[in-house]
């Protein structure tokens, strides 16, 4: 499901060391702790086991050289665990396929927390072992059976203050509603989050979303779609299409925000109203190489706020550590996805329904929007 979110946040890496926002250095640990984890604080904790090595498996992209300086190395010195980079993209199939084989090559993917489990059900993940990895650390609700939450992200409301500025939408329903806010709108292209917000805008409450009526919430799709510029498959699409004017309102990355907010000059604003939250987490593959021990340990690394702060800054992923709120800011917690003020504001979307759904859903959605 988060394979083009991710994707979309090395992008941004790119883009913020080009304009010279963050250094070389920072550029080197942001992405090292976009693919798992810096491993940059465990000075003065027990070390793992000697000798061994890892393979965490992400979706790739200019982060080789950048994983290995900023996370390899130091981790490698620090554990005693080689740590390799794979960037062929754990999907679902893919990392069946490691397991199938009965000797799989990679240890922890960085996974939908949907696809780990529907997986694991099936015998082809490791147990998440809460007395390694800290539940505490995890915001209520976001530890799952074989996955653990390692970050959060956001569907929500970008709009021309140009023309909104003095009435701005407040949710879903004034997304929806072209003769209150006139305009195109823009859509993503892989269905999460927006059958939430079509129901959303249909009257239906937050606490009754799911199970979700698919059929109503493709109806208005369908009956939305002479509203829709363009359905966008990645962040800086989606951000082309505010910019230019073309889109007067889009449902975009939350990571996307302060960029699309910069770069219009404060032209284009956000609202974190009726957002929809999504999770990304760590998972380990039964049978792992390198040891479920030893991957247990390397998650719970990653817990470390001061880690997931430099995510923040560099990504605008919202922490799943939540002490590492107090951490930011005022004028950066307005940014934060998860930010308890935010957060009060949004549902998160039911890894449970995806599990079941999600592959059907998208298959019908898809048949929708190229109609």
């Amino acid at each position: 499901m988060h394979e083009h979110f991710l994707k979309d946040q090395v992008e941004i890496l790119k883009l913020r060391a080009a304009r010279g926002e963050i250094s070389r250095r920072g550029f080197m640990q942001a992405t090292a702790a976009l693919l798992g984890t810096t491993a940059l604080g465990l000075r003065g904790t027990a070390a793992f086991a000697q000798g061994g090595e890892l393979v965490f498996v992400n979706w790739g992209g200019d982060a080789g050289a950048a994983y290995d300086e900023a996370y390899g190395k130091p981790f490698l010195a620090e554990a005693g665990v080689t740590v390799k980079q794979d960037g062929s993209g754990p999907t679902e199939g893919a990392i069946a396929a490691q397991f199938e084989s009965g000797k799989p090559a990679w240890d922890i993917v960085d996974a939908d927390p949907f696809s780990a489990e529907a997986l694991g059900k099936k015998g082809m993940m490791e147990p998440i072992d809460y007395a390694v990895v800290d539940k505490a650390k995890m915001r209520e609700g976001f530890g799952w059976e074989y996955s653990a939450s390692s970050y959060f992200y956001s569907y929500i409301i970008a709009y021309d203050a140009t023309k909104f500025g003095d009435n701005p939408p407040k949710g879903m329903a004034d997304f929806f509603d072209v003769e209150k806010f006139p305009g195109k709108r823009a859509l993503y292209k892989w269905g999460t989050g927006m059958w939430e917000a079509a129901l959303l805008a249909d009257g239906v409450a937050p606490d009754q979303l799911y199970p979700l009526d698919l059929k109503r919430a493709h109806d208005k799709i369908a009956a939305f779609k002479g509203n829709v510029v363009a359905y966008w498959g990645g962040g800086s699409e989606s951000q082309s299409l505010l910019l230019n004017g073309e889109a007067s309102m889009a449902l975009v990355w939350s990571t996307r925000a302060r960029l699309i907010e910069t770069d219009s000059g404060g032209d284009v604003k956000f609202i974190w109203d009726q957002g929809l939250i999504a999770p990304g987490a760590m998972a380990v593959i039964k049978g792992n190489p390198g040891g479920k021990d030893t991957a247990m340990k390397f998650i719970a690394s990653a817990q470390d706020p001061a880690k997931q702060v430099i995510m923040f800054n560099m990504l605008g992923q919202g922490p799943a550590n939540p002490a590492a709120d107090a951490l930011l800011p005022p004028e950066d917690a307005r940014f934060n996805p998860v930010d308890p003020a935010n957060f009060a504001l949004q549902i998160p979307l039911d890894m449970p329904w995806y599990e079941t759904n999600y592959g059907p859903a998208l298959d019908e959605y898809l048949k929708i929007i190229s109609a």
